[in-house]
């Protein structure tokens, strides 16, 4: 396994994330269970969740990822061998504390509260703010209309309150999620001038479908050594190559949950995709593998979020760290690219 820091501390994270949002909707306690002994075992230290998970959210699933981890921590008493990130749902569904803004100190407490419940630990190592509560374009909308109406919590309170958690030893570091280079901005220069905690981490979605993070955030990554923890590597399982020829894999997302997975369903996905299975197959690479690791060789990459269903899948995903892309390789996915330029935003 590779290793990188987080943000500027000196915690070595895994260039591979556990993912766990189809825990309880997908897969199966036991099925968790197995993939979360499986990934310590290859040197995954890194685990991702939110307490809006199970994915497709709904109110009687909802917080069910955080209860199998922290049924796991239970049983195995090795909550210190993960370094663990979960998030609090930004605007959301009428079931999630009333629905609307969550990011107020009663609101945050509560929502710390319940999922240091339910993962039954009495910390967690990366706190992360889902989406914005400000109006802004989130999880790939184009066509940003400026609008002052809607209220939303400053950034300052919003720091405030996670320092307070962090004093009282309940969060030990806090990151962004769908978040803009705006954004990122305004929390980091906050934290400089405020004497509040640091954001860490962005996590943002980034595959070869999907680099729009390398337009503006990859430079504040960087210099401000704030890394990506990208998620949805593989697009939904189009970059494994599982849907090529329209082909709909039993038990698989678009089979299961079609009209929910629908971001990735654009008009050149899959010349995009058969461009770039092409190549893994002119250099005898596996599709998925050849995808994740293109991920996770970029400067600003942190970490890469995998979500495996099966464990076929997570050993594919997690062997991804011992593959080589070539210069040449690589010259040839940036060609594809320039024909079909970020297909899926």
């Amino acid at each position: 396994m590779n290793y990188k820091t987080l943000g500027n501390t000196d915690i070595k994270v895994s260039t591979i994330c556990l993912g766990t949002m189809t825990w309880g909707e997908q897969n199966t306690e036991k099925e968790g269970f197995q993939q979360m002994d499986y990934a310590l075992d290859q040197g995954v230290n890194f685990w991702d969740t939110a307490e809006l998970y199970s994915i497709p959210p709904k109110e009687e699933t909802f917080g069910h990822t955080e209860i199998i981890i922290g049924n796991w921590f239970e049983k195995t008493k090795k909550r210190d061998k993960v370094i663990l990130a979960t998030k609090v749902a930004g605007p959301a569904r009428e079931y999630i504390r009333g629905g609307g803004n969550n990011y107020t100190l009663k609101r945050m407490t509560e929502a710390l509260h319940n999922s240091l419940k339910r993962l039954k630990t009495d910390y967690i190592d990366l706190y992360q703010l889902h989406w914005p509560e400000r109006n802004t374009n989130t999880f790939g909308r184009l066509g940003y209309e400026h609008n002052e109406s809607k209220e939303w919590n400053r950034f300052e309170d919003v720091l405030n309150y996670l320092s307070k958690f962090i004093k009282e030893g309940k969060i030990r570091n806090i990151g962004l999620s769908n978040e803009t280079p705006w954004g990122v901005s305004k929390c980091l220069s906050l934290a400089k001038g405020n004497d509040l905690p640091r954001m860490l981490s962005i996590q943002n979605p980034y595959s070869l479908l999907n680099r729009t993070y390398e337009v503006g955030l990859a430079e504040i990554s960087i210099r401000e050594e704030i890394g990506l923890l990208g998620y949805s590597p593989l697009a939904s399982g189009y970059l494994t190559g599982k849907y090529r020829d329209n082909q709909l894999p039993k038990n698989s997302r678009l089979e299961r949950d079609g009209d929910f997975w629908t971001r990735y369903n654009k008009p050149n996905t899959s010349k995009a995709v058969d461009a770039y299975y092409e190549i893994a197959q002119k250099y005898n690479i596996d599709f998925t593998q050849m995808s994740l690791k293109f991920c996770e060789i970029q400067p600003f990459m942190t970490s890469v979020i995998i979500g495996a269903t099966t464990m076929d899948q997570l050993k594919t995903n997690i062997e991804s760290v011992n593959i080589n892309l070539t210069n040449e390789i690589v010259d040839e996915i940036n060609e594809i690219q320039k024909i079909y330029p970020n297909p899926c935003p």
